[in-house]
Order: structure tokens, then C-alpha cells, then sequence
């Protein structure tokens, strides 16, 4: 693969914390984006909020401004992740669909195919920039918009199941599922909006587990026992 589209959630990047960062993780990580552009592919990157806020969860406040804070616990994950990235010796870029002034760039497709064209890991933070659209859709949208070849989706499960593993022991994981198949069944891979946004433009899919060893690098080179994702 030449580029792709790696999505990271928040929470696993918090390790056994829960919450904030776990560096020991993120240098991992870091050193393992590192490794994949070294090879000459080029990371795009995305990461959930989850680390940092749920708003999704709470009735509390109007789901604008929730969405809102989410958005933001995005870009202070992509700014860490990058300045981890760049302490491994990897040049980053980060962008946001909305101004932040001196943190972050506005988002440009062009822009951001120059940056992945010059061997930088491209951070895509702040989500779509509007309420009611996921960091899943999010992952998806800059996939598309980047011509990624595929979509890499580290979670803290090892792939896709017809259960929820957690819950049911006897759940049985997938070695490959059509996209079609993801959103009939209703499996929590990615929200329904990005499912759908997948099968109308042919992305791929392959799910991993983060936490397994070297699994960017290998799921990068196809070297990988999680869950594909078909499109076609």
C-alpha cells in the first residue's frame, strides 16, 4: 500500500489509565507510524476523543456543544501524537477543519496530499468541524478525500465479531465481512453513517487490535489477523 488512513482510538492510547495518555503507548505508536513511512507509505491519521470526553453519553448540555468539546479532545490527542511522532523522527503535519491560529494548519486536501507526498505523517483533527458526524465518519471523509487505498482501524478489540466479545465469550470474530453484511447486521465496526459512506465509495477496511505487537507495521503490509472488510 502507498497511502492509508489509520484511525487510533482515544482510549487505547490512554493504556490501562482509562484517561489522558499513556506515554509508553503513544511512543509505541508513534515509533511503529515511524516505521510504516520509513517504508514509503504514507499515514494519514486520525484519533477519537474518547480519552478525554464522552459527551455523547451525557444529557446533561445541548448535543451541539458536547459534540463541540469532543472535537477539541480530538485536536489536543492529534498534537500530542504528532509531537511524539516528530520526537521519533517523523515530520508531521496537523489540520483542523476550522481555525486554531498557531496550533494547527486549516484543512486543504491539496495541501495534505503535498504534505503525505513529502514523507509526513498528516494528522486530521477537530473531526468534520460540525456536530452530529463521528470521528468514524470523520475517518472515512479524509480516506476518501486523501485516495487513501485503505482504511486502518486500530481498536482495542482484534477485529470484527458478531458479538460484543466482552460480553459474550463465545462471540465468533470474522476473518473478512462485506460491508453491507457490517451495516445489516448492525456490528459496532464504525457508526452507521460512516458504514455507509464506506460502501458508497469503496473504501476498505482492516480491522486490528492496537495492542498487539508491531500491528500497524503488520496490518500495514497485509501481514495482519484481524478482520477485513470488504467492499466489493
Amino acid at each position: 500500500m502507498k497511502r492509508v488512513l489509520l484511525k487510533l482510538s482515544g482510549e487505547a492510547l490512554a493504556g490501562d489509565k482509562k484517561t489522558g495518555f499513556d506515554e509508553a503507548t503513544v511512543m509505541e505508536t508513534a515509533r511503529q507510524i515511524k516505521a510504516i513511512a520509513d517504508e514509503g507509505i504514507q499515514p494519514g491519521i486520525v484519533i477519537g476523543g474518547g480519552n478525554f470526553w464522552r459527551g455523547r453519553s451525557s444529557n446533561a448540555m445541548d448535543r451541539t456543544k458536547a459534540d463541540q468539546i469532543g472535537m477539541m479532545a480530538t485536536v489536543m490527542n492529534c498534537i500530542y501524537v504528532s509531537e511524539i511522532c516528530r520526537h521519533v523522527g517523523l515530520q508531521t503535519e496537523v489540520f483542523t477543519p476550522f481555525v486554531c491560529d498557531a496550533f494547527t494548519k486549516l484543512f486543504s486536501k491539496d495541501e495534505a496530499v503535498a504534505a503525505l507526498e513529502q514523507g509526513k505523517a498528516v494528522f486530521f483533527a477537530g473531526g468534520t468541524g460540525h456536530p452530529y458526524f463521528s470521528t468514524d465518519t470523520t475517518t472515512v471523509l479524509r480516506a476518501v478525500e486523501i485516495e487513501a487505498e485503505a482504511i486502518l482501524l486500530a481498536k482495542a478489540v482484534d477485529g470484527v465479531y458478531d458479538s460484543d466479545p466482552k460480553e459474550n465469550p463465545n462471540a465468533v470474530k470474522y476473518d473478512e465481512i462485506h460491508i453491507q453484511d457490517v451495516i445489516h447486521k448492525q456490528l459496532a465496526v464504525i457508526d452507521m453513517t460512516a458504514s455507509v459512506l464506506c460502501m458508497e465509495n469503496h473504501m476498505p477496511m482492516l480491522v486490528f487490535g492496537l495492542n498487539e505487537k508491531d500491528s500497524i507495521i503488520r496490518t500495514a503490509r497485509g501481514e495482519f489477523h484481524g478482520t477485513r472488510v470488504l467492499v466489493s
